[in-house]
Formats: C-alpha cells, structure tokens, sequence
C-alpha cells in the first residue's frame, strides 16, 4: 500500500509533495546528483555538499592509501532500504555499491585511470568509468549518503500532512561530515509494521540520473574521434560518391577501440575538454523533474480531477467557520497547479520566533516558467494568506502579509480571497505596498483559480509540462504591480 493510503491521507500523488511510495515495492524513478546541485534551497545544498564531500573523502583516502578507510566509507552504501525507489522484484529488497562489495567498488576505483588522473570528481562519474555501475546504484548511494536531510524532511512531511511518528527510532548509518565516520543515532520517524520508511521530494526524482555511458561515449567520444580520422585521412575514412565528402562511421570506431567504459575512458585521456563539456552540458540543462501527468503514468492513478476540485472550492461556505476548509482546498490546488515550481510546503509557518504565522509557504525551486522569472525579486520562499472572507479586503490584510517578507526569506506573496466587491482599488493597495518597497502581493479570486486551472489544462503537457508553467495570469498581474 502506498503511504497515502495506509495514513488516510486523503491526497494522491499530485497534491503531495514526496513521492507516494508503495511500501511493498520500489516505484522506477532515481535520485539524481544533478537534480541535488540544481536546487536553490538551503536544504538542496546541504545535499550537494554533503555527496561531494562523501565522495572527496573516498577518493582521498584510495589517493593516501587508506584503503581501510576508504572501503568502510563504501560499505555503509548497502541495501537498507527504507526508501523505496529503483529497480525491484516483488518485494522492495533495495540495491546499492554494499549489495557488489566494498571491496570490488573499492578495487575498481584503484585501479581506474578515471580516478587516478583526476578526471573522477563527482559520485556520477562512476557510471562513465566503472563496469556495473549505473542509475540504480548511483540513486541508492546518495539516498544512504543524503540520509540526515532525508530524516529531516520526512519529520517535516510527516508534521504536514499528519502522518503520526515515533521517538527514538534508529536512524540507520548517517555520514558525519565532520568526523568523517559512519555513526547512528535516535530520530523521531515514521513506522509501519515495525518498519522505518523515509520520504523523498518528488521534485528531486528522475526516469533515470542524467549521467549514461552510452550518451557519453556515442555522442561525446566518437565525434570527436571522427574528426580526427577525417583530418589526419587515416585508413577509416570513405569518400561519399554522391559528393565525395569524407566521413568515418562509428561502427568502425568501435571495432577499432571498443564499446566499454574502459574504451570510453582510455579514448578521454588527452581529450579531458570533451569530459568537461559533458558535465558543463549536464548542469547547464539538467532534466526536468517528472511531472505530475508522468508520476500519474508512472504509478498508474487517474488524471488529475480538476472538476471535482473546483466543485469541493465552490461547496465551501464563505466566512471564518470554514476558513480551515477553504485552505485545505485551495493548498490542494495550488500544490497540484505550481509544482515543481513551488515545493516544500509549511502550514501556518512561524516566523519572528512565533509572533507572526503564514497559512501556507512554499520554497521556490523553479527552472522555467514565471516562477524562474521571479527570481529577479526576492522570493526564495513564496507566502500564501487564505481569507475564506465575505467582506472587503482592506489595508490590515494587506500590511499582514507585507509584514512578513524580508530580504532572505522573500518578498512575493499571494493573498488567496473568494471574490472582491472592488477589484481595481484592492489592487491599487497591491500596487501601492510594491512601490513603497514593502513588498510584491498578488491576489487571487475563486475567479481567478478557475482561470489559472483553466490556462494549465489547456497548455501542452510534454517536455514535463513546461508550457504549463508559464501562468500568463500571474505574470499580468504581477506586471500591474511593477509597471
């Protein structure tokens, strides 16, 4: 059973912000190192940095010779498995560098060219260099690696969305980044049936990890050597009839120096420029996180019920009484309507030690779309106020949320009402507040969240949905403010 369904949570995939795994098996998506590195968030790069410097550190103990060390790091990268994504039979078993040896990822590092000049800097190009390792493997180490975030964000889902938790369960091995040791300690965390699962963000999943051997080789290597051949008019060059242009086939190229990662790394070495610019290639456009209609294909579950969720928003009566009732819906839509733009939900987030609270916050972790446009405002966070109101909304409501932005956190808020006896003077107040400095508020009607739902169904879904991202309504209205 998937975790939404043991909880009651009500919410399937698209409303939720982890993935909503099956505890009886692993759903085929993997964590990617890119993903990790592309995130703004400040819990992004404690990832990062924490898989770099795992990574560092075993490769400068193999470079010192402590090799003890060294293969101890690697073999706390086992099958544990408690977070259920990647390749399974039947039962989740899990699958990491533990299930092939320590000894043997160790030895293969030893032995690689790769590690040995220097050209192996990150924990992905392993799957360019040694035999065995790929997007599973890979996934599973940095889910082992990037453990302590993990805890941290399960605890913070699981206080979301009211999935109950336990003190003092065993953390499992945590990488200590500055003792440099594997050590356990007690967590407050989920159980089922006496077992621990942790929660992973659906934004930082992917198919597969960007890094593939054959891309690299095929797309990146031989080119290059066919220009070579072509310059030096080495015995591999045929001579097209048609124009007599010289042209070099890679079928020959590979009978000439193989088809294996070593023969891709052997045929780097020299050529370094051509690793770099793979790499440069894969951060400079990282994938896409999979998008709602993928994870729906993915776990087999109906298409978003935008009818439905429209309907649930027009049944709740205005006023105070159903003001938890009306937010409820509205951080349904929302989440299903801007992710993977906006990610990482709070509820009633506290700021100022507890003084002032925001309904709903979201962190802004957008690669395309009006969201990335944003980013050339504070808005690292983005803040939501629900007024399941029916009458006026004046200067209070407006200064309430200003009042809670600041440089680091953000500057850019929506105000979520149910309609507006006076539109054109509430967003005078809007315009008002963003001249003065104090921030930038969109407000946003029932009206104008059946419009936005509207615009996102009718725009293309592929290439993950990024036509969808564009909210040509957000972007008007937060044109009104600043023009």
């Amino acid at each position: 059973m998937k975790i939404s369904e043991i909880f009651n949570l009500g919410l399937t995939q698209a409303y939720l912000d982890f993935v909503d795994i099956d505890l009886d098996t692993d759903l085929l998506v993997f964590i990617d190192p890119t993903a990790l590195r592309s995130l703004e968030s400040q819990w992004g790069h404690k990832c990062a940095s924490q898989v770099q410097q795992f990574f560092q550190t075993v490769l400068d103990y193999i470079h010192t010779g402590n090799h003890v060390e060294a293969k101890a790091l690697l073999s706390n990268l086992n099958e544990r498995n408690e977070f259920h994504i990647g390749y399974s039979s039947g039962k989740s078993r899990g699958a990491g560098f533990g299930s092939i040896s320590a000894d043997l990822v160790w030895d293969a590092l030893c032995k690689s060219q790769a590690a040995k000049t220097g050209l192996l800097r990150d924990i992905e190009d392993t799957c360019l260099s040694i035999e065995g390792i790929g997007s599973d493997m890979i996934s599973d180490a940095i889910c082992n690696i990037i453990r302590p975030m993990l805890i941290e964000y399960t605890q913070d889902m699981c206080d979301y969305y009211g999935i109950p938790t336990t003190s003092n369960v065993n953390s499992g091995p945590i990488w200590n980044i500055q003792t440099k040791l594997w050590e356990e300690r007690p967590e407050r965390l989920p159980i089922v049936e006496g077992k621990l699962f942790l929660l992973i963000p659906k934004n930082i999943v992917r198919r597969k990890i960007a890094y593939d051997y054959q891309e690299y080789y095929h797309h990146y290597i031989l080119p290059e050597l066919q220009r070579e051949h072509i310059r030096s008019g080495s015995s591999l060059v045929h001579y097209l009839k048609k124009n007599g242009a010289p042209r070099v086939f890679k079928k020959d190229l590979l009978e000439k120096y193989g088809n294996t990662k070593q023969s891709a790394i052997k045929q780097t070495l020299g050529r370094e420029h051509i690793w770099e610019q793979y790499k440069n290639d894969k951060e400079e456009k990282p994938q896409l996180p999979i998008s709602n209609d993928s994870f729906l294909e993915l776990q087999n579950q109906p298409a978003i019920d935008w009818d439905s969720l429209i309907l649930e928003l027009r049944n709740i009566p205005k006023g105070r009484n159903d003001a938890d009732a009306y937010e409820k819906v509205i951080e349904k839509i929302l989440s299903a309507l801007f992710y993977p733009n906006l990610t990482y939900p709070t509820k009633q987030a506290k700021l100022h030690e507890g003084r002032k609270r925001v309904d709903i916050q979201y962190t802004n972790e957008a690669k395309n779309g009006f969201f990335h446009w944003l980013m050339h405002y504070p808005c690292s966070y983005i803040f939501m106020e629900c007024k399941n109101y029916t009458n006026e909304i004046s200067n209070p409501e407006i200064d309430q949320l200003s009042g809670r932005f600041s440089p680091n956190r953000g500057k850019v808020g929506f105000l979520l009402i149910r309609d507006c006896e006076n539109q054109q003077l509430l967003d005078q107040r809007c315009k008002d507040t963003a001249q003065d400095g104090r921030g930038f508020i969109v407000s946003l009607t029932d009206q104008d969240l059946l419009e936005l739902i509207s615009t996102y169904r009718s725009a293309s879904p592929y290439n993950e949905g990024s036509d969808r991202h564009q909210y040509p309504l957000l972007r008007r209205k937060f044109n009104n403010l600043i023009n």
